[in-house]
Formats: structure tokens, sequence, C-alpha cells
């Protein structure tokens, strides 16, 4: 674990360092919030579309290779940003990075699962959702201020530290086995019903990553907000896994898919005056959701797992990811459209409303675990 941790550490920090940023260094260079919206959405797109393939990569060309390729994807082309910001040039570079991230997000929540025991799975998640989470309650906050108060260099500086977890990747890699073949196709039906409930949840918290920025009045108040979510997300995703492991996870997802949708409907009231943001309520409405963004990303992990054998740890992974991935996508693209056509609160009360539209599988009662 504690390798993994490591890698993870390195890697999240250079995905959160430009997942702010980057879309600002694209209005800095005239693109709209439509424009500033496809920055993640790209990245987000290639990084669902390299999930696909991770699974079988591992198995045909064995961990290293695989875990090596994705540091160096994510990290290398993060240091390019520098040289242009033009909107083309930085969707390819976005696509680029997306490549490795789609690598470390499958490896990495794989990896939980064949190290720890099932018994200890819920904990080892929040372990390792705390490496995540670490990275990002810093840098989701701080990177806008930085690039504003010292500069856009030292983020994009920061973005390449994903190169250093080549070493931790590396010696990881010769702890592991070969990855078993699948004797049978993965019972994607049963992992259907937990990505949907973790897109519904990283729609809405991808929208306020992305837009924070631009929806609040004063750097100060985006580092604070962005703050409180990411923290409140790191203690929840942490906390949550031992309950997870004494009484199951089914009874904490729907009250969760409900305080999604209050906290969106509390930050669209507090970005309803575009020139005067309500900043205790934005403060408010940024820790229910960061409560649910954490909570569910170790709860719908633990139900994945559940559903399937070792064989498939590698395709449940990816359909996870898939789920996290493309809802951080949806809401940069959707939210970023909406608003662009209306305004940042409509835009919010409509990702909240998207989230709520999930409760029905929150609601239903899963399959029994393989």
């Amino acid at each position: 674990m504690p390798l993994l941790l490591a890698m993870t550490v390195l890697g999240f920090a250079g995905y959160a360092a430009l997942l702010p940023v980057a879309p600002l260094w694209v209005v800095r260079g005239g693109a709209d919030a439509g424009g500033a919206g496809l920055v993640n959405g790209v990245l987000m797109l290639f990084t669902v579309l390299t999930q696909l393939l991770v699974p079988g990569a591992l198995r045909r060309f064995g961990w290293a290779p695989v875990l090596v390729a994705g540091m160096v994807l994510l990290g290398l082309p993060a240091t390019a940003h520098l040289l242009t910001d033009a909107l083309a040039p930085t969707l390819a570079l976005s696509a680029m990075r997306g490549l490795g991230f789609g690598v470390l997000t499958v490896t990495g929540s794989a990896l939980v699962a064949e190290l720890v025991p099932p018994a200890r799975r819920g904990t080892a998640i929040g372990a390792y959702g705390l490496a995540i989470a670490g990275p990002q309650v810093l840098l989701l906050a701080g990177a806008p201020w930085i690039a504003e108060s010292v500069g856009f260099w030292v983020v994009f500086a920061l973005a390449g530290l994903p190169i250093l977890g080549v070493v931790p990747a590396v010696r990881l890699a010769r702890m592991l086995d070969h990855v078993p073949e699948e004797q049978e196709r993965p019972p994607y039906l049963s992992l259907l019903r937990p990505m949907v409930l973790l897109l519904g949840v990283t729609l809405a918290g991808g929208a306020l990553i992305t837009f924070m920025a631009q929806m609040s009045s004063s750097a100060t108040l985006t580092v604070l907000a962005l703050l409180v979510m990411s923290a409140t997300a790191a203690l929840t995703r942490w906390r949550v896994g031992s309950l997870a492991d004494r009484y199951g996870p089914q009874r904490f997802i729907w009250p969760l898919v409900l305080n999604t949708a209050a906290g969106m409907a509390i930050i669209a009231w507090a970005v309803r005056d575009p020139q005067a943001t309500s900043a205790p309520a934005l403060l408010v409405g940024t820790a229910v959701v960061g409560v649910s963004y954490g909570a569910l990303q170790n709860l719908t992990l633990v139900v994945t797992f559940a559903s399937v054998g070792r064989a498939h740890y590698g395709s449940a992974s990816a359909v996870w990811n898939i789920g996290f991935d493309a809802g951080t996508g949806l809401g940069s693209v959707v939210v970023g459209m909406v608003a662009a056509a209306t305004s940042f609160s409509a835009a919010t009360l409509a990702a909240g409303a998207l989230a709520l539209l999930t409760l029905p599988l929150a609601l239903r009662r899963r399959p029994r675990p393989r």
C-alpha cells in the first residue's frame, strides 16, 4: 500500500493542479465559458476512452509498462501548457493527459482490490481516497491563487509531478503477479448501478471544480470554496470506509444523493447575482456537496468490487472510473454550455437536477455480491 499511495499522491497532484487552472488559462487566451468547459471535457473524454483499454493492456503487457506509460503521459504534457494559451493546442494537451489519467485511475483502484482482502476493503479504499484527496485539498483550492498571484508557470511545473511517480510505479509492479484472465464476461449490469450513481455526484463536483473561479466574486472566495469542498470530500471519503465495512454501503447511498441536489440548490442561490456572490451560502453549499462527493466515491467503489471476482477487478475498476470521469467531463461541458446560454445559477441547478435523477438507483437493492 505505501508504494501505491506514493504513486497516487504524485499522479493526482498533477491532475488536480490543472483541473481548475487549465480552463482559466484558455479564458486568458480569449476563450469563452463554453471553450473553458471543453478543456476538462476533452481531458475526461480521453480518460474514459483509455479506461476501456486498460484491463486488456494489463493482461497483454503487464503492470510495469502500463503504470510507467500512465505516469509519463499524465505529467510530461502538462509542462507544455506554458507554450501557448490558445484553445486548440490546450485541448490537444488535455487529450494526452487524459490518456495518462485513464491509466492511473483504473490501475490505482484495481490495485486496492488486489492488495487488500475484502473485509478491510472499505478502510483501504478510504486510505487510497485520502491519498487522492490530499493533493486536491491543496491544489484544487490553491492552484488558481498560485496562477494569478505567482504565475501560471508554477502550476504547470507542479502538474509535471506524475513523472516522479515512475519510481514507485516500477517498484510496485515488481511486487505483483500476472493479471488473471477473464474466463467469462464481467457482470456489467450489476456494475452499471454504482457507475451511474457515481456519475451523478461527479457531474456536480466537476462543474464546481471547473467553474468556481468564474462563479465566485473574488479569488479569495474561490480558494475558500474549493478548499471547503475538497476538505469535506477528503474527510468523508476517508471515514465512510470503516462504516461501510461495519454496516454495508447501501444504507448511506440514497441520503447522499439527496444531499448532492440540496447542496447544488444552495450554490445556485448563492451565485444568482454574478456581481454579489453570497459567500456564506456558497461555502455551505460546497461543504454539503463535498460530503456526497467524497462519501459516494468510497461507497460506490465498495459496491463495485463486491459485485465481481478477482479476474474482473480490472474491468470493474474501469467501469467505476468511467462513471467518475464521465461525470466530471459532462459536468464541465454541460454546465459550461448552459451557463453560456443562461447563467451559472441556472446551470448549477441543472447539475443538481441531473444528480437527483439517480435517486431511483440509490433506492434499489443491489444484487447479491459474487
